[in-house]
């Protein structure tokens, strides 16, 4: 999808879309390789590789990381609108400005990272990472074996196929799913494209990061060597 590189880079957490047009100005960003000193140049979100100087992102305020156990009913936003008044944001401390890596839909739950590091976010939900996430299914319909070998295989969304992934089957109509993409409400959909629809539906996993005991609603904060070991 295309999309502004100034909203690219606010929807990371690197800049506001003003300060990001600075740094665009500045020849700060990189597109592919190449220095952009163009407002209004659009990059592809899903393909695209954009590198942002490292002299700027040291000189930024402290890092913070939260893993949260998001609640049904919130929506992953830094500001409420008149009809999503439930923000992830409003159940942690408002010590620094952060924001939700990644997005996880309203009424899913589970492992969500919030953060002030827009790099930190970056190598954690740009395609080419290829970031693995694992999530628990509950389903209204069977899954049967030729419905797992189809999504396994990958199945077409908004006319790309989606990449392999990988299905653990818990149960008549419960599943494990892993997957190195991020498309919005991926796993719903496909699910969907093979006849089952998803009632439940729970992140337990980033990369090395497990959800654990944490409870719906509750948070910690990372610790150095987790935020290493997903930066690795």
């Amino acid at each position: 999808m295309l999309i502004r590189l100034n909203k690219f880079l606010a929807e990371k957490g690197i800049a506001s879309r003003r300060k990001s047009d600075d740094l665009i100005l500045a020849g700060k960003i990189k597109v592919n390789g190449e220095i952009i000193k163009e407002l209004g140049t659009k990059v592809d979100s899903e393909k695209d590789r954009v590198d942002i100087d490292e002299k700027f992102l040291a000189n930024r305020s402290q890092p913070v990381y939260f893993l949260l156990n998001k609640p049904a009913g919130f929506v992953c936003s830094n500001s409420p609108t008149a009809s999503e008044k439930k923000i992830v944001i409003d159940l942690l401390p408002r010590e620094e400005r952060i924001f939700p890596v990644g997005r996880l839909d309203k009424m899913t739950t589970g492992l969500l990272i919030l953060t002030n590091d827009g790099n930190f976010s970056f190598k954690l939900t740009h395609p080419k990472f290829e970031c693995e996430k694992e999530y628990e299914a509950e389903l209204a319909e069977n899954l049967t074996a030729e419905r797992v070998k189809k999504i396994e295989a990958g199945v077409k969304l908004e006319k790309q196929a989606t990449k392999p992934v990988r299905v653990k089957i818990l149960g008549e109509r419960k599943a494990r799913v892993i997957l190195t993409e991020g498309r919005n409400r991926q796993v719903r959909k496909i699910f969907g494209k093979v006849g089952c629809e998803v009632v439940k539906l729970k992140r337990i996993r980033v990369k090395n990061l497990e959800l654990g005991n944490l409870k719906i609603g509750e948070w910690r904060r990372l610790s150095k060597k987790e935020v290493a070991d997903l930066m690795s």
